[in-house]
């Protein structure tokens, strides 16, 4: 019962400091994201993050003290379970020895009768035989005695156990709870913390994909440019490093790469879309579609005048990637237009429509699935689709969009991937011209993305120095822009000294990159980085954000999965 009690005040103490876990104050600003400009979207998750670091520092030597205190409460339960047992056992016991208990008082009382020491010298006919006698008697009458005394107290003791055993349950009930409590109150606050830091992410990420805007990506596969890779291209300089991308946004829906190599391996249309959707059945369906400035056309006229996917694919073996397009083209037209009351837009943003059929392949691929669409729940799904997944597909929940049922995710490949090797053999977009980039150029370095080993370390040191204090964001954007926050850019030595001046150790240059990724996600875990200043570890999605933030030029990251080259 002690041991309850303690750890009934330990709890107590343990809430009393969670209530007084500080809560970092937070701009007024940052309340309603939806007004924020990037600076103050930045200045924002500094304070959040902080206040969740804050949160997360303040409560991990609770936290450690909640398990302890966790593990010795299962000790005491598995403790109270032998007692229970004991007790149990003890019970079972006494109803043999209360039989000998009722026999032996019987007995006792019988023989305190009849063996009296005048029947007994009565009945001796010696002093000698007299005194045995008397002797026997009086140990068997010992002997009765100390059973009947035994019983009694194996009787009372287990009547006590019993009590304090039911006491304790009930003080462990209450112990248990407020732990609960505890963990549950702490992680509530940090849940809260990460909820608001994840829709301001998602504020930051759709400034940041204007800046890609430049980068030209293709979303659509009947299109040119984009990029192209850079590997065996010499940048004039040693220990070249570049950063590249599996796939362009949005890798949601219909790979249209993807459709290309499915057709090719054999799979007819539905098998295709089914890979890319869920949805209840194909049905056919007919609406009037209104495009923007275009005037007005039936269903299938509209489709044939969608251009998103090449017409030469037909002839590829491509027949039912194109039928497939046709067909998520009528449902997302549908689903956009809500049946055609509202009206379609004309560019990428919506589906790429020109006034002329397309005509050749496409016309007949319209042809042969005429009127069909994708109906989940009795209405056509919004069918998402973009040029090159990279070998996976995303739910629209997974990049930050609207969860929706109809949207899948998971590997996108001709078996299973596990390494970079089964990636480029085995996903079904593999043959895209936008499978494996690195974004952006220089015009000083053959109008590549590569690197040098100083300007990796600096992107390193940048994000070395915003872990050791965030408050220095502002000063940390590429140093060849008009810095946006209004103020000055730090330059590499600038970053070099202030990480110094905090108890940084700052590379100067990068001998050795690498990364790890997760194969089943498609995305990067981790960049391990060699140099002077050692070895770090930088987690994938920190690295990829502040190499966007501080890369010169245009280059970029421009997805979750991405892998290092060295020249």
């Amino acid at each position: 019962m002690k041991k309850i009690l303690f750890l009934f005040s330990v709890v107590v103490l343990l809430s009393i400091t969670v209530v007084l876990v500080p809560v970092r104050a937070q701009d007024d600003m940052c309340k309603n994201p939806s007004t924020l400009q990037l600076e103050d979207i930045n200045r924002c998750l500094d304070q959040l993050n902080k206040a969740k670091q804050d949160s997360e520092n303040a409560t991990k030597p609770l936290e450690d003290q909640v398990a302890g205190i966790k593990q010795r409460v299962a000790n005491i339960e598995y403790d109270m379970g032998i007692k229970q047992k004991n007790i149990e056992d003890g019970y079972k016991n006494l109803e043999k020895q209360t039989e000998i208990l009722n026999a032996t008082i019987k007995d006792f009382y019988i023989k305190s009768y009849y063996n009296s020491p005048l029947l007994l010298l009565l009945a001796s006919n010696t002093a000698s035989e007299f005194t045995q006698v008397l002797g026997y008697q009086r140990a068997n009458a010992d002997r009765d005695k100390a059973i009947i005394t035994n019983i009694a107290l194996t009787i009372q003791d287990l009547e006590n156990k019993k009590k304090e055993l039911q006491s304790e349950e009930q003080s462990l009930v209450v112990v248990k709870s407020k732990l609960d409590k505890i963990v549950a109150d702490a992680k509530a606050y940090q849940a809260t913390l990460s909820s608001q830091i994840s829709q301001l992410s998602a504020r930051q990420q759709q400034i940041l994909a204007q800046r890609l805007a430049s980068l030209n990506i293709p979303l659509y596969a009947n299109t040119s440019g984009g990029c192209s890779s850079d590997v065996g291209k010499n940048p004039g300089f040693g220990g070249a490093i570049a950063f590249f991308t599996y796939g362009v946004p949005n890798r949601v829906g219909l790979n249209q790469y993807g459709a290309l190599g499915r057709s090719k391996a054999g799979q007819k249309y539905e098998d295709i879309l089914r890979a890319y959707y869920n949805f209840d059945s194909l049905e056919k369906r007919d609406a009037t579609i209104n495009v923007d400035g275009n005037g007005s056309y039936s269903l299938d006229d509209y489709v044939k005048r969608i251009y998103e996917v090449p017409n030469e694919w037909g002839d590829q073996g491509g027949m039912d990637a194109l039928r497939a397009q046709a067909i998520a083209a009528r449902s997302y037209a549908l689903a956009y237009t809500n049946n055609g009351a509202n009206s379609i837009c004309t560019t990428q943003q919506c589906q790429v429509f020109q006034p002329n059929p397309k005509g050749g392949n496409w016309d007949q691929a319209v042809n042969d699935t005429a009127g069909l669409v994708m109906v989940q729940g009795g209405q056509p799904i919004k069918a998402w689709f973009s040029s090159t997944h990279g070998g996976y597909m995303f739910s629209s929940g997974d990049i930050g969009w609207s969860g929706t049922s109809w949207t899948k995710n998971g590997q996108d490949a001709n078996g299973s991937i596990n390494n970079w090797s089964d990636l480029k053999n085995n996903a079904y977009d593999k043959d895209s011209p936008w499978f494996y980039c690195d974004w952006g150029s220089r015009g000083d370095y053959n109008n590549t993305a590569w690197l040098k080993p100083e300007e990796v370390a600096d992107i390193i040191n940048v994000i070395l120095l915003m872990q050791k204090d965030s408050g220095v964001r502002d000063h940390i954007y590429q140093t060849d822009k008009s810095n946006p926050a209004g103020t000055d850019t730090w330059d590499a030595n600038r970053v070099r000294q202030e990480l110094k001046n905090r108890g940084g150790n700052p590379f100067s240059s990068v001998s050795d990159i690498s990364v790890s990724a997760d194969f089943g996600s498609g995305k990067t875990t981790n960049v391990h980085v060699s140099g002077d200043a050692g070895s770090v570890d930088i987690n994938g999605s920190d690295f990829k954000n502040y190499f966007n933030l501080r890369a010169p030029a245009n280059i970029q990251i421009v997805g979750p999965l991405y892998n290092v080259e060295k020249e």
